[in-house]
């Protein structure tokens, strides 16, 4: 598995195991950087950003490698749309990182995870040669006692080296619950930033909306094994 190429992983050309997947990278010895499928570019994102290794935060309890290299993770699932743009950095000179390994998984508009045997909502992309990736996938939804989140991890040189959760803005979520049908309202909503226990302003995404799409990109510096 250690021979796969890189291109025929991000192709999709069978299933490849997320530890497969970061022995390939980490084995070629020229990675072929163009295959990364990344619409996002480094430019939109934050420059002004200060590049301090990123807060490492608990994994959760639904954590399952799904073997599913792809960038839309949407599935069957309902709700509004999300582009996840996520950078990658080395935290000790700020230069971006290609070929790490972006993993995210997160619950659906009704605050559901996926769980073994399903693959809905769980993903993992290669970094570009500008360290970015992106993910399709819908805006999440909330269950009681947690505010809005994402789950991340990041994988370098068959290593896992940051373990992380991304953040919404209140509002704007807020927004999104009441214009879409697909999420059950606002009015229930227990879970806020304010209250919650792991919440880190830092780990915010920068969030917009074009159309009817939304967007969300952060920065993820990480320190090497």
């Amino acid at each position: 598995m250690s021979e796969l190429s890189r291109r025929q992983a991000l192709a999709g050309l069978g299933s490849i195991s997320l530890g497969a997947l970061v022995a390939a990278c980490s084995d070629d010895d020229e990675p072929d950087r163009e295959a990364a499928p990344a619409r996002e570019d480094a430019t939109n994102f934050d420059d002004a950003a200060t590049c301090t290794r990123t807060a490492e935060q608990t994994e959760g309890p639904f954590y399952f490698d799904v073997d599913e290299i792809r960038s839309d993770i949407r599935e069957d699932r309902d709700g509004a749309t999300l582009r996840l743009g996520v950078r990658v950095r080395d935290a000790s000179d700020c230069t971006p990182l290609p070929d790490a390994v972006v993993d995210i998984w997160h619950c659906d508009a009704e605050g559901s995870y996926s769980a073994t045997g399903e693959t809905y909502l769980r993903g993992a992309q290669v970094t570009n040669r500008e360290g970015v990736v992106e993910f399709t996938t819908v805006y999440p939804g909330w269950y009681p006692g947690r505010t809005i989140h994402i789950h991340a991890k990041v994988h370098l040189d068959r290593e896992t080296v940051l373990t992380t959760q991304l953040y919404f803005d209140d509002a704007f979520s807020a927004r999104v619950f009441t214009r879409d049908s697909a999420y059950p309202g606002e009015s229930n909503r227990d879970g806020f930033n304010a209250s919650d226990s792991l919440y880190e302003k830092d780990l915010e995404l920068t969030l917009s909306e074009e159309g009817r799409t939304h967007r969300g990109r952060i920065t993820l510096d990480v320190a090497r094994a």
